[in-house]
């Protein structure tokens, strides 16, 4: 799997064996201890499944990409099964760290960090990140229950989106084609990141993942000159007369959609787990920094959104329960697109098998 092998090391955590494996040269070890104190501390809570952990420290994901494609990896396994949606493989390349583990088997799972990724979003230096990033992918296997076997038996299928009054075109496509991967991401990867948040921040992580999410939120911030300078090319393609003030205000608004809310899936599992003051904190700098430079119908729907994640029951949730909780948030998704004149005509219900 790896291109050359620059570090292996073998390390025992109570009943835990964690193989480290590396194909990057430098900056390994503080990723070993990171792992290490995760490890450490969920362990020693009832449950804890896992005897033996590969941590694979990657300058990027292609030799696990290359794996998955060539179906190397068990039918159940998380990441690899066949219900996997779309959204998951086209994401996984952008991940910082995923855990890969077999459903069927939580004695073993395996850790992949991506060190471009971790560069690329600030987190490679920065012990308080790292140890949240690890404590989010290592309570995916822990927090798996009906909730969640059930989120991954929802189906979306979009099938067409248009302005009021025109007909399809290439402009349309490619807002589509950015809606699908938010809308599975929002809809139905959302339970599972949900309750594995709930169950870091429950797990003593709190303050890890509040500074990871902190970083987040201010790297959103940061992107908002990027639509600034989309809004001033946009207005100049209107002046032009390529673009309509309609069409301009949709691009904008798509943009605001896929680029914040996904933070409703960090801010909502601090309110889940009792922490509301830390959810304060990250909305406080959304409200200050972000969400005033947004379209307000863009605010809207985040608080909208917010509001159904923390709705989402902790357990018990039958099938046809979850895609109905699933099919709300694409109606909460839809309905500023709708204000936009913009449609999405999708279908939503259970997968076969």
């Amino acid at each position: 799997m790896l291109r050359s092998v620059k570090h292996f090391s073998l390390h025992r955590i109570h009943f835990t064996e964690l193989r480290v494996v590396s194909d990057v040269a430098e900056g390994v070890l503080p990723v070993i201890e990171a792992e290490e104190r995760v490890v450490q501390k969920y362990s020693q809570a009832p449950g804890w499944p896992h005897r033996w952990i590969t941590l694979f420290v990657l300058e990027d994901l292609q030799p696990l990409l290359r794996q998955l494609h060539q179906g190397a990896f068990p039918a159940n396994l998380a990441l690899a099964q066949p219900s996997l949606s779309p959204a998951e493989v086209s994401a996984l390349s952008e991940r910082p760290v995923v855990n890969v583990y077999d459903l069927a088997d939580l004695t073993t799972c395996n850790i992949f960090v991506n060190r471009q990724e971790m560069m690329k979003q600030h987190y490679w230096e920065d012990a308080y990140a790292m140890r949240g990033l690890m404590a989010h992918e290592h309570a995916h296997p822990l927090a798996e229950n009906e909730i969640t076997q059930a989120s991954r038996q929802v189906h979306l299928r979009v099938l067409d989106g248009r302005m009021k009054g025109q007909p399809a075109s290439d402009r349309t496509s490619k807002i589509i084609q950015v809606l699908i991967p938010l809308a599975e991401k929002l809809s139905l990867l959302a339970p599972r990141e949900l309750l594995t948040n709930e169950l870091s921040i429950h797990s003593s992580f709190s303050e890890d993942l509040l500074h990871l999410n902190m970083l987040n939120v201010a790297n959103a911030g940061a992107s908002i000159a990027g639509r600034e300078s989309l809004e001033q090319r946009l207005q100049e393609e209107v002046s032009q007369g390529d673009l309509t003030k309609a069409e301009a205000g949709l691009l904008l608004l798509v943009g605001d959609l896929n680029g914040f809310l996904p933070l409703a899936l960090e801010i909502a599992p601090f309110y889940r787990a009792g922490k509301p003051d830390s959810a304060h904190v990250l909305e406080g700098v959304l409200e200050t920094s972000v969400f005033p430079n947004l379209d307000p119908l863009a605010v809207k729907c985040f608080n909208h959104l917010c509001d159904h994640y923390m709705a989402l029951p902790s357990l018990n949730l039958s099938l046809p329960e979850m895609a109905a909780w699933s099919e709300k948030v694409i109606q909460i998704l839809c309905s500023p697109l709708q204000a936009r004149d913009f449609s999405l005509q999708y279908t939503m219900g259970l997968a076969e098998g």
